[in-house]
């Protein structure tokens, strides 16, 4: 039963999506007319990558300075950069990277009330299209998400450059993906029960049915250097409609999952393991925090491992049973543990980690 809205609910999509090999080629030609200076905001490998490209095909029509975000979105990074862009009198942000320069450089432009752009070097996150950033604490730890105004007016998926990145980085992005399903599914009793949740749904279970019929072949590709269709599916999947799932929502979509990922951050064997790769494991232990059956766990535990997803807590860290009681201290006391339908104790969270790593070990 469909119940009656309570707000009104402003939807920023991006404008258009440029995907393909070589499609960064096409970057000035998706530009407004009226821009000139172009401030990008990256990564140090995710520039030495792409802005040869750029560089290459840019006319004298646009003027070019390009700066690395900082390694970690944080507030003082922040004000550099906007100090940086204000001095350059920029007209636009184009973000290079993985998923933190991205929401840097989205978070940069809606400080400056510019458009962005973004190019992701990585398929390791939906940041490309999505119009949260995630903050992080001068020490690296997760602080909180901001809501920007306005989706990147173009998103540039080339698939040329995200073949060549290293594997792990698209597994992380299939195991963050996953959890578009998971998370939605085991929370979706608690959402407000409207068309954009359908809608959000409905591409989470997208993602899912793509991921499991070409994640196995896309990682294979990726470990060979070598784009395809499998791969383009996936990035659909992971960029694309990920992001769509976020943005079209009503209320929040993410759970125990996010929240164990929340509490790895905390730790410094794990804090930088990959977001994608501990939501991945995470989404594991949230079904058994769910109660769902061996024969699910199983099935759940062969995707993971076909998109290289870690599905044993040993493949992370070594960590103590102190070390991960403090994870777990960590992840209940998140907002994202209190969308889960029940109560989630730091023991319980504990006993389905470790259920799930020993459980892992009995499935060939």
């Amino acid at each position: 039963m469909l119940t009656a809205g309570t707000h009104v609910q402003s939807i920023s999509l991006p404008h258009q999506v440029i995907r393909g090999p070589n499609s960064l080629t096409q970057l000035f030609g998706f530009l407004p007319k009226n821009i000139s200076r172009v401030f990008i905001v990256g990564g140090h490998t995710a520039l030495s990558i792409a802005l040869p490209t750029i560089e290459a095909v840019v006319t004298n029509n646009y003027l070019l300075e390009s700066a690395h975000y900082g390694g970690e979105v944080t507030r003082t990074n922040l004000a550099q950069l906007k100090q940086q862009a204000s001095r350059f009198d920029a007209d636009i942000i184009v973000a290079i990277g993985g998923g933190k320069a991205l929401d840097m450089g989205k978070w940069l432009a809606d400080e400056l009330g510019l458009a962005s752009v973004t190019v992701p070097t990585i398929a390791a996150t939906c940041a490309a299209t999505s119009t949260v950033s995630v903050i992080y604490d001068e020490a690296g730890h997760f602080e909180s998400l901001i809501s920007v105004n306005k989706a990147p007016i173009a998103v540039f998926l080339d698939s040329d450059i995200i073949a060549r990145a290293p594997y792990q980085w698209l597994a992380a992005g299939l195991g963050d993906t996953l959890a578009k399903l998971y998370e939605f599914r085991a929370i979706a009793e608690n959402l407000p029960q409207c068309s954009f949740n359908s809608s959000a749904y409905m591409n989470g279970k997208l993602c899912y049915d793509i991921i499991v019929e070409f994640g196995e072949q896309a990682i294979s590709d990726v470990q060979q250097g070598r784009t395809s269709p499998a791969l383009e599916a996936v990035m659909d999947a992971i960029i694309l409609y990920a992001g769509f799932t976020s943005i079209m929502g009503v209320g929040d979509h993410v759970a125990a999952a996010h929240a164990l990922y929340d509490g790895f951050t905390t730790n410094e064997k794990t804090r930088l393991y990959g977001h994608g790769l501990l939501v991945g494991f995470g989404n594991l232990v949230l079904q058994v925090l769910e109660g769902r059956s061996d024969l699910e766990l199983e099935e759940a535990i062969k995707i993971a491992r076909r998109c290289a997803v870690p599905t044993d807590l040993d493949e992370i860290a070594n960590l103590t049973q102190a070390e991960l009681k403090s994870i777990c201290q960590a992840a209940v006391a998140t907002p994202d543990m209190n969308n889960m339908p029940m109560d989630v104790s730091v023991e319980q969270l504990m006993a389905a980690v470790n259920q799930v790593s020993m459980f892992s070990k009995s499935v060939r």
